[in-house]
């Protein structure tokens, strides 16, 4: 019985032992990393964005007095030269305040030369001791009442003039009516908009920056403007102006683009593409602030070899544009780990994962 149990536990350990040495050990786990191939500025690729054509000056007109449009004398579209009459308001109303004016000041030119007429009288009487100082007085102060009251008509009766040359809407300067936002028969007040009008002897291009891309955008840098609709050709342009706050909805910065040579054919809403190129020195490169390992006072990034194992190289910062970072210290054509830079060691070997988006 003794011998039995024996047997039955040698066998059972030799059974567990061939099982054992059956099993491989597990694998280490070579990491995954996202990277990005370095770029120098001599090579960088700038960035590009859709923008739209715009005249430099976009005159939004209205009438300086209310009324109703009686006539529209042009098109959407139309080319107009200034001075040209655009619409007019029915003048009756206008017309009749103008005659007023006119009667009014008729009125107080007769009562002035009355008024002068009694104060030479009275001047002459009071020399001769026949009147009093006090009637002499009070033949001044008529006149001079006289006088204010003709002064008084006298410029209500050219504002009223003027409100009847305002009845006609005349162009401010040449160029494109580009909308028109009231017709014959509607009644607008003052100040009210009803046509817009861009001028063409200058255009330029506006697009939308975002936030992360702002300090990249500065006012007189260069850029290279195409238009979709005149082929694949590139006219120089400059950054003319900057919105100082975001739009509330895009959270975009409007940027405006001189065109100081506007290419023949274009015009006011085509579709644009503006390239910024990278302004950076020829030794520099961009990569995302996930890039940097910092161990003490100096920065490092991850190189990836060619055989794909990873080593530490020491670079030098240079500054910032938006959420990446200007490095010194790099070769074209390093490819550099910018995801879980701390999980890492010198030397070891890494799997390639997708690579990131270069600036």
């Amino acid at each position: 019985m003794e011998k039995k149990i024996i047997f039955t536990l040698m066998f059972g350990t030799a059974l567990l032992l061939t099982a054992g040495c059956g099993q491989k050990p597990p694998e280490p786990t070579v990491p995954l990393v996202k990277y990005e191939t370095v770029r120098l500025g001599a090579d960088a690729e700038g960035s590009t964005y859709a923008a739209a054509v715009r005249g430099r000056y976009e005159t939004v007109l209205a009438f300086q007095v209310g009324g109703r449009i009686a006539s529209r004398t042009v098109q959407l579209g139309d080319r107009v030269r200034a001075g040209e009459v655009l619409m007019t308001l029915d003048p009756k109303d206008v017309a009749q305040t103008a005659r007023q004016s006119a009667a009014q000041v008729e009125a107080a030119r007769a009562n002035l030369a009355l008024a002068r007429s009694n104060l030479a009288r009275y001047t002459a009487l009071y020399q001769a001791d026949a009147v009093a100082a006090m009637g002499l007085e009070q033949q001044q102060t008529a006149y001079d009442a006289a006088a204010a009251s003709y002064e008084n008509a006298l410029a209500q009766d050219v504002q009223a003039q003027n409100a009847l040359s305002y009845t006609n809407l005349t162009a401010n300067a040449d160029g494109l009516i580009a909308a028109i936002s009231a017709e014959v028969g509607q009644v607008v007040s003052a100040g009210m908009p009803v046509m817009t009008l861009v001028q063409t002897e200058e255009f330029e291009v506006e697009m939308s920056v975002p936030e992360n891309r702002r300090q990249e955008v500065a006012v007189g840098r260069r850029a290279e403007v195409s238009f979709w609709a005149l082929g694949d050709s590139r006219t120089p342009g400059v950054v003319r102006e900057i919105s100082p706050m975001a739009d509330s909805a895009s959270r975009t910065y409007a940027v405006r683009v001189a065109l100081p040579e506007p290419p023949a054919g274009i015009m006011p809403g085509m579709t644009a593409s503006v390239y910024l190129s990278a302004e950076r020195a020829a030794d520099t490169a961009t990569l995302p602030l996930s890039a940097l390992y910092q161990t003490g006072d100096t920065p490092y990034v991850w190189i990836i070899d060619d055989e794909d194992r990873l080593r530490l190289q020491a670079v030098t910062v240079e500054g910032t544009a938006g959420n990446r970072v200007i490095l010194r210290g790099l070769a074209a054509g390093d490819r550099v780990v910018t995801a879980g830079v701390h999980k890492l060691h010198e030397g070891e070997s890494v799997r390639l994962g997708t690579e990131g988006a270069r600036p």
